[in-house]
């Protein structure tokens, strides 16, 4: 891969001859005031980061998380960017295009989860496990769906996934001026695409990354193989995509915990304690060239801010120790982060490299630990766990609901009830308009197809407060 083709500036739509006079921006910078700009970054303001429908305004939502992903994926472009140009990994790589990866890891911070749906990945889970119950039931005209549909288009909703929905949602469904949604170039939309198969190229056993998910639906194959074509990057992740992964890893691990922290499920206590097992089990494992991490030493550090705080008079050293914590913690792992994709340059631009970026660094084991922690004592939890139950049967309801009238819509040998008519009405005229696009003169299962995708997109599309209001509406549920 090359770096002259995997910053490609090239849109779906292509641009005037000239820029408008006075523009300075480059296209990368376009493509962030595009996103700014947009109603589908708006409404990650009201979706969930870990903690749904919450009512305070510390713990993140989507947006915030969003925000400082953005931030990290930025920083971690200058300092990647200096290090191959101080290093000489390449001799085609310019100060120009240190700037542009900076940028574009700018924006794909900012719309890397934007095709999430409602109440964060377990509305993900809760779409997935709908339709492998309900597929094999649906009917068409007397027929089975499921037997209808080709082997691609049934495991795309039994895979159904937030990184190709984000990928739909940006290039298909956000109608501003046509068909082609935001416009962005295609080196920003290939780093937002993580796994860069198919539904049928899934295999969690293979040992490499990118194939642990899909990428892309059917739906939209044609524009991710022109993307990856332009860029060059072809089966293979573009080399920004794992920067942009790992800003994603230090931003939701690290900000899980002090979430966590905030609303009482974790302790500075219990977090000292943990981040002592690792390090003592660290130390028995360290070699020489880990010195580095041995100046890092995560429960060491947390103690010594916490006594800090203390002796300073702080109120609640416990919270200064763990907010401090976190901030030392993202600078050493942007470090790492840094220097794990420096190393594995070659393995990564040969488009070998099978694993993340903290793999085989002193890093691993404090990124899988915060995760560990988190999982245990937040995402295992009763309160959690209740809030999952009230969730999945609100989009379990809600795709009932438009599953059965969208079967009928658009075909003239079936008639949409009173009611069908309405739910179809709430449907974005956007959506709609994107779906008469690409399903006319196709055949009736393609369009078939395209009209479940349709619900998906609506529901994808809705903020956590309007899935609830929308399904207390629709049961007559008195708020």
């Amino acid at each position: 891969m090359e770096w002259s083709r995997l910053l490609s500036t090239k849109r779906e739509r292509a641009g005037g001859n000239f820029a408008k006079a006075g523009d300075l921006r480059s296209e990368f910078e376009k493509d962030y005031h595009r996103i700014i700009g947009s109603a589908s970054f708006r409404r990650l303001q009201d979706k969930t980061q870990v903690f749904p429908l919450d009512k305070s305004d510390f713990v993140r939502t989507r947006l915030t998380h969003s925000l400082e992903v953005s931030s990290l994926g930025k920083s971690l472009g200058q300092t990647i960017g200096e290090n191959i140009l101080e290093h000489r990994k390449n001799s085609g790589f310019t100060p120009q295009m240190k700037e542009d990866i900076s940028h574009i890891l700018e924006c794909a911070g900012l719309i890397h989860d934007i095709g999430n749906p409602p109440f964060g990945h377990f509305g993900e889970i809760a779409i997935r496990e709908w339709f492998e119950r309900n597929l094999p039931k649906l009917t068409f005209c007397q027929k089975n769906v499921s037997e209808m549909f080709t082997a691609q288009m049934k495991q795309d909703f039994f895979h159904f996934e937030g990184n190709a929905q984000a990928l739909r949602l940006v290039t298909r469904l956000h109608y501003l001026v046509d068909e082609h949604g935001m416009n962005l170039t295609y080196a920003l939309l290939n780093t937002i695409i993580k796994y860069p198969g198919s539904s049928l190229q899934i295999d969690e056993n293979s040992g490499n990354i990118k194939d642990r998910k899909m990428g892309y639906y059917f739906a939209d194959r044609e524009l991710f193989e022109d993307i990856v074509l332009e860029t060059g990057a072809g089966n293979c992740r573009h080399p920004l995509t794992f920067i942009l992964e790992a800003a994603d890893d230090i931003a939701y691990k690290t900000a899980d915990i002090e979430d966590a922290f905030v609303k009482g499920f974790i302790t500075y206590h219990s977090l000292r304690d943990e981040l002592r097992k690792l390090q003592n089990r660290e130390k028995k494992l360290a070699v020489p060239e880990q010195a580095e991490w041995n100046r890092f030493r995560p429960a060491d550090k947390l103690v010594e801010l916490y006594e800090r705080a203390k002796k300073n008079g702080v109120d609640n050293p416990g919270d200064y120790a763990v907010k401090n914590w976190i901030v030392k913690a993202q600078g050493v792992l942007i470090g790492y982060a840094t220097s794990g994709f420096t190393s594995h340059y070659d393995e990564i631009m040969n488009g070998v490299y099978k694993t993340d970026l903290f793999a085989d660094t002193p890093a691993e084991g404090l990124v899988k630990l915060l995760g560990e922690i988190a999982c245990k004592c937040v995402f295992k939890s009763e309160t959690i766990y209740r809030m999952e139950v009230k969730e999945a049967v609100m989009l379990d309801n809600l795709m009932d609901r438009f599953m059965g009238a969208i079967i009928k819509y658009d075909d003239p040998a079936q008639k949409l009830n009173s009611i069908e008519e309405r739910l179809v009405s709430f449907i974005s005229n956007n959506y709609k308009k994107a779906y008469r696009y690409h399903a006319e003169g196709q055949p009736d299962i393609y369009r078939l197809y395209l009209r479940l995708l349709l619900v998906t997109d609506y529901i994808c599309g809705m903020t956590d407060s309007y899935a609830k209001r929308l399904y207390q509406e629709l049961n007559a549920i008195m708020a």
